[in-house]
């Protein structure tokens, strides 16, 4: 009896002279890909616990997003090389073919991989440079070029996944990202104007704007998004017809929006309990 046109007993005695070095390779490749992956995140989460930024900007949530970003990174790469090897180290154990030209041909094909994927290797060593320079983390709101602004999604060494608040998912080439806006790192601010009749008493007006942004920032529901009351900052522009004033306040990341909404919606009570009109413009 033949199998694979191999004798019986020739394809017993290649079997019991290579199962156990296959079935050992595969442990090892298990243990490697099993507690190289705790180990990896026990050693990013002792490691990454500064930032290049100063730790009044730090927060618990920036060091989070740092950290499950390198570990998933770091994590891939790893269980790519034990693959590779693996893989590699079984072809040469069950003596499928000579792997020695494979080796000696690496410097040859890498050559030419550079020569003809220069493009992949600009993305590749951005993405590094990205994620080396905490420029921004999954979770992040940013802004890229070419009006590309949403939730950052994913991170690759090779590219960066946005999702638009239409729900629209941006595919970038880290090579492409020359300029980061991030909306979300460390800290966000209130910022925005109002304009209110040019007869308003200035005064009174910043004493109001305080008293609603010092209720916010003591509200339970809200104390815990807000780092610096949303206040009177200046006056802007003004004309016969409109008084513009300024308002600011920093954020928890990412709640500013929600807490511009909130103190919007409070000022125009507060306006119409003291008889503040708006400006008619």
């Amino acid at each position: 009896m033949q199998i694979f046109n191999f004798p019986l007993e020739q394809f017993q005695n290649w079997v019991a002279n290579h199962w156990f070095p296959v079935v050992v390779i595969v442990i090892v490749a298990w243990i490697g890909l099993r507690f190289g992956s705790l180990l990896i995140e026990k050693v990013v989460r002792r490691a990454i616990r500064r930032s290049p930024f100063s730790q009044e900007l730090l927060t618990p949530e920036d060091i989070k997003k740092r950290q499950d970003t390198l570990i998933s990174m770091v994590t891939a790469l790893w269980r790519a090389g034990i693959w590779i090897v693996a893989s590699l180290t079984v072809i040469r154990t069950l003596d499928l073919f000579d792997t020695t030209p494979l080796f000696a041909s690496a410097g040859i094909i890498g050559i030419a991989l550079g020569f003809g994927a220069q493009s992949i290797i600009k993305d590749l060593l951005t993405g590094i440079s990205l994620i080396v320079e905490n420029q921004y983390r999954v979770g992040d709101v940013v802004d890229l070029q070419d009006g590309a602004v949403g939730t950052v999604e994913r991170i690759s060494i090779r590219s960066t996944v946005l999702r638009d608040n239409d729900g629209n998912v941006h595919f970038m080439p880290n090579g492409s990202i020359s300029h980061v806006v991030n909306k979300t790192l460390g800290f966000s601010r209130v910022n925005f104007s109002l304009a209110v009749d040019p007869g308003t008493n200035v005064d009174e007006l910043a004493r109001i704007i305080n008293e609603v942004g010092d209720k916010l920032a003591k509200d339970p529901a809200w104390r815990e998004r807000i780092i610096d009351p949303p206040h009177f900052l200046s006056i802007g522009s003004f004309t016969d017809t409109a008084l513009e004033v300024k308002i600011s306040g920093k954020t928890q990341p990412s709640a500013q929006w929600t807490v511009t909404g909130e103190v919007r919606k409070r000022l125009l009570i507060a306006f119409k309990k003291h008889k503040i009109e708006l400006a008619k413009l």
